[in-house]
């Protein structure tokens, strides 16, 4: 793709607009060409049927509408989906369409190839990070998958860390959330944090998404030892943050707590947890650890991980497990890598 044309997947509407003025017509053409784009499909401005010639030949010559197809798409016997995309610079990504029991699906994409936060249940941090992807590449994963159905939601909980991208990240999310392009709601939306406290009150200013904190220990010490970015940021600022997120008058904090045996799942752990969650607007994803051969990590036996959820439950606090699909594949949580075996 030449750099020096504008890739129109990656603007917002607002940026559609500008793009359109500085090129001497009307911006209310922007969302018919936002419509051409998402609703249709269409590359190829001469498609635009309702833009003058004129226009569509200046939109070639500054312009590209990119299109992905996956590299490669792997099944689980569950019905997950896995989609490995290559990049322009020969990186790679990876998406994870999740089918759930209603008939439409949940889109599980990547903000970063790789990622920085070193989280020690993660294959995917032991590769660090490469880079950040664009707004056009985190948009096209969601566009890529669309042939094979339609997508009731979209969970940034792929590679890589959404808030350390976060001007990308946000970007993205407002084409997808407009009504005149694929009309993603708001709440039909979660982004997932390892806890980085001034990008979360920052992303509660730029846009309003569900948020999701991957907690995953109920004290310092674990927490620091599982997740590093607890050492900059530990449990009392974090839940602190948490506390003064604003939330809409049925949203609740989702906390995703990982499961892992003889190092977070003790009763003495739930109680803990129950306080930590005192005062905020909560429920809490519990997701057995998926083991995989690079850890030495293991997934707790069932009766310890129904104690837990039990505890919870018991104390009123919205606790549910979260069941592992696509662990034949590697596309469960944790599992993502986002390479090609050679």
């Amino acid at each position: 793709m030449r750099s020096d044309k504008v890739d129109l997947k990656g603007l917002t509407l607002d940026q559609l607009q500008q793009f359109l003025v500085d090129l001497g017509t009307q911006k209310f053409r922007a969302k018919q060409i936002m419509k051409w784009i998402y609703q249709r499909g269409v590359t190829d401005f001469e498609q635009m049927t309702d833009q003058g010639k004129s226009l569509r030949q200046q939109l070639a010559g500054h312009a590209v509408i990119s299109s992905w197809q996956p590299e490669a798409v792997e099944a689980s016997s569950d019905g997950t989906r896995k989609y490995l995309f290559r990049l322009d610079d020969g990186e790679s990504v990876e998406a994870v369409r999740i089918p759930m029991e209603t008939e439409k699906d949940t889109l599980c994409i990547s903000t970063q190839v790789g990622c920085a936060m070193q989280c020690q249940f993660c294959l995917t941090g032991t590769f660090g990070l490469t880079r950040n992807l664009t707004p056009a590449e985190i948009v096209n994963q969601v566009c890529g998958v669309l042939p094979d159905g339609p997508i009731a939601n979209i969970v940034l909980m792929g590679m890589g860390e959404p808030l350390h991208n976060l001007d990308n990240v946000v970007t993205a999310l407002k084409i997808l959330c407009l009504d005149d392009g694929l009309g993603f709601g708001s709440r039909r939306i979660t982004l997932s944090t390892s806890g980085l406290i001034p990008e979360m009150g920052k992303l509660s200013e730029m846009i309003k998404v569900n948020l999701a904190v991957s907690l995953n220990a109920t004290t310092d010490e674990v927490r620091d030892r599982l997740m590093p970015i607890n050492k900059k940021y530990p449990l009392k600022e974090l839940m602190a943050a948490c506390r003064d997120y604003p939330l809409g008058p049925r949203q609740k904090i989702t906390f995703e707590y990982i499961l892992i045996k003889g190092v977070n799942d003790s009763l003495a752990d739930a109680k803990r947890l129950v306080k930590l969650l005192h005062g905020i607007k909560a429920k809490v994803n519990l997701i057995p650890f998926n083991e995989h051969a690079s850890s030495e990590f293991k997934c707790p036996d069932e009766e310890t991980i129904r104690e837990f959820q039990t505890y919870l439950l018991d104390r009123q606090i919205v606790a549910m497990r979260r069941a592992s699909k696509g662990q034949d594949i590697s596309a469960a949580c944790g599992q993502l890598k986002g390479k090609l075996d050679k």
